[in-house]
């Protein structure tokens, strides 16, 4: 049965949600949508890791069955459908008008599944695909405009601020969503581009430190996805999320000890269902976490927390701060005594505030301040010199330095092709002679569009192609994909191979 609109149909507009008992038609979809329901995916979007993977030493790549490798990328192909349908407002039905013509090449692995096991192990396939793309658009927010996007980031900083970090791994957590907020802020959207040292710069952290902080709070939490590694000199893909997963941040630390005092208003020990929310200001955090007076064996992470929170509110109590700024009362006292010897904070009687030449400090502050110029007007420099973490901030941006150029010389030998030369001797001077390719040509053989000349039959060899990089291609008759497609695989391999190196 075909799903095309037939003629003298009311043409409903782009983007316009059908009726539930209507077939989708293809005109009612987005462009690329309609040409991947119809062509399936010629450009490879989809296959990127379908066929190979990484082995077991994590670190070269080899290649998948070719039946699982289908599989995953047909999957993705189903999956990516899928959402376009759920984003127009359509209907499970509607999603299976659209994959089982069997001229729609984008619903090959829907239609391979129902051959082998029949149409009810497929139509539970499809269900299982249709529910996972009804969660992800309905969890995920559509933004408009570079205003809406703004908005968006700004409610997500308010929840962020509000989310109790609990622990030493919850405030390095909480450093390290920040970084990647300032990232987004930039990039005008939750998506954005940073490499790990960028992020571990910003944060004021090592990069060991922003990997556990990521692997073990951030990414199980919902906050934070890599979306695609960088390679090269790009950085790696990130989104930012909502926190779904948890609602709150919990440390390693064991419940019922000193960590969670209990409330004497509601007479049990704190959880995360009872726990008050959080309140600071991530701003003052983020322009104050890179300096190196807030290293690890500075004032930390908890300085930060309380500062963040007395510059939201000052006058607070230090059990107050508990809630407010998520530390344990050990821990407040602990910061309070600290800032109050540097001049920080200041008590009267039960309450604690931010001293003003502090605030004055902090409010001449900008966050497009370079890291190496932040904080050096007033007294943080000093307080690193106390604690003897003056200069890390500088030691890890030259570390970092050190690795990228260590990293881009491989690949910048790689991407000229370099091999081993043969080594001759004459008059008295060894000279290099570069060991020549099999799938080098003259140029006198290439022709326009990518074809090759035989130059014994003067004619042009159908079985042969120039790549973009200026090698040979060799299209065998078993191989029915044309140039373009043939192309657009390699450049795909190229990247997943960078990618996983």
């Amino acid at each position: 049965m075909s799903i095309l609109v037939l003629a003298g149909q009311t043409h409903m507009p782009h983007g316009t949600p059908p009726p539930l008992d209507h077939p989708l038609g293809l005109h009612q979809l987005p462009q690329a949508a309609a040409d991947l329901v119809l062509h399936g995916d010629l450009t490879g979007k989809y296959a990127v890791g379908s066929y190979s993977k990484l082995s077991a030493d994590k670190r070269s790549v080899v290649l998948r069955p070719d039946r699982q490798g289908e599989s995953d990328h047909g999957h993705r192909i189903t999956a990516a459908i899928a959402c376009h349908v759920a984003r127009l407002g359509g209907t499970f039905d509607q999603l299976m008008h659209l994959l089982m013509p069997p001229d729609h090449q984008g619903g090959h692995h829907a239609r391979t599944i129902e051959l082998r096991s029949g149409h009810a192990r497929a139509r539970d396939y499809v269900h299982r695909v249709w529910a996972n793309a009804c969660s992800a658009i309905s969890s995920s927010v559509a933004v408009e405009s570079r205003h809406h996007a703004h908005e968006d980031l700004a409610s997500l900083r308010d929840r962020i601020e509000t989310t109790p970090w609990r622990g030493e791994r919850g405030r390095t957590a909480l450093r390290v969503l920040r970084a990647h907020l300032n990232f987004a802020e930039t990039a005008g959207g939750r998506q954005h581009a940073a490499s790990e040292r960028q992020a571990a710069e910003e944060a004021g952290i090592s990069r060991q430190t922003l990997r556990r902080a990521y692997e073990g709070v951030l990414k199980p939490g919902g906050w934070l996805r890599r979306l695609r590694v960088g390679h090269g000199i790009e950085g790696s893909t990130w989104y930012l999320d909502d926190g779904h997963a948890h609602r709150t941040v919990s440390s390693s630390s064991h419940y019922r000890t000193t960590q969670f005092p209990p409330d004497r208003d509601l007479e049990e020990w704190s959880a995360p269902e009872t726990t008050v929310t959080a309140d600071i200001d991530s701003t003052v955090i983020s322009r104050l976490m890179g300096h190196d007076a807030f290293a690890h064996r500075g004032l930390g992470s908890p300085g930060l927390m309380v500062i963040g929170a007395l510059h939201l509110r000052p006058g607070q109590t230090a059990k107050e701060l508990i809630t407010t700024a998520s530390v344990s009362r050990a821990t407040a006292y602990r910061t309070l005594q600290r800032l109050a010897a540097h001049g920080v904070v200041h008590r009267n009687g039960t309450t604690w505030a931010l001293a003003p030449h502090a605030l004055e400090s902090i409010s001449q502050s900008h966050a497009q301040t370079p890291l190496s110029e932040r904080q050096a007007e007033w007294s943080w420099d000093p307080i690193a010199q106390h604690y003897a973490t003056a200069g890390i901030a500088a030691q890890r941006k030259a570390l970092h330095a050190t690795e990228r150029v260590a990293y881009r010389q491989p690949l910048e030998q790689l991407s000229e092709h370099r091999s081993k030369a043969l080594v001759i001797v004459r008059d008295g001077r060894q000279i290099l002679v570069p060991t020549p390719r099999g799938d080098d040509i003259p140029p006198g053989w290439q022709l326009p569009g990518g074809a090759v000349l035989n130059p014994t039959t003067g004619r042009i060899a159908p079985e042969w192609r120039v790549a973009t990089d200026g090698r040979l291609i060799l299209i065998t008759p078993a191989d029915q994909r044309t140039y373009d497609e043939l192309v657009a695989a390699h450049a795909e391999a190229v990247n997943e191979w960078e990618s996983a190196a």
